[in-house]
């Protein structure tokens, strides 16, 4: 079978049941955190240092957070992980480590060790609206989704 180049299928999937972890507790991460949280069941957050709004979501008790430094059994049962370090051998190990124990993972800074890309989404009414540009082009994709947040924000009028 022929290689081909990575093209990510629109899959919607329930996450209400997954566990998922996040490694790492920046920018990137919080960024992840704020599109997770309203459809995933279980997620854990593991970090020796997190942003305020990580905080915010543990103290309010939407995740699990633990103020320490990654170790493997963080991820033992996990089904989805989610690297969102400045550590690209930590990455690297943590990646390894997934693919072993087939846990669907995504390392921010490296689109080819990404089993699946984090949409721009829109919830709107009913619908949930997904948008993604296979990891190349974040700008046009979040032009893209504005443009249909503003058409559909003026539905009414």
């Amino acid at each position: 079978m022929k290689h081909k180049e990575k093209k990510f299928f629109p899959l919607f999937v329930d996450l209400t049941q997954k566990k998922v972890v996040f490694i790492g507790g920046g920018k990137i991460a919080t960024r992840r955190l704020q599109t997770f949280i309203t459809f995933a069941g279980e997620i854990t957050v593991i970090a020796p240092t997190c942003t305020a709004e990580i905080k915010e979501f543990y103290q309010r008790g939407e995740i699990l957070y633990k103020q320490k430094e990654y170790e493997t059994a963080d991820i033992e049962n996990a089904d989805i992980v989610l690297i969102a370090t400045d550590n690209c051998n930590l990455n690297e190990e943590i990646y390894k480590v997934c693919k072993e124990k087939n846990i669907l993972v995504n390392v921010a800074s490296n689109q080819q060790k990404c089993d699946f890309h984090f949409p721009g989404i829109i919830e709107y009414e009913d619908v949930i609206i997904g948008f993604n540009g296979r990891g190349k082009n974040h700008k046009k994709v979040r032009q893209i989704r504005e443009l249909v947040q503003n058409v559909l924000s003026h539905k009414g009028e």
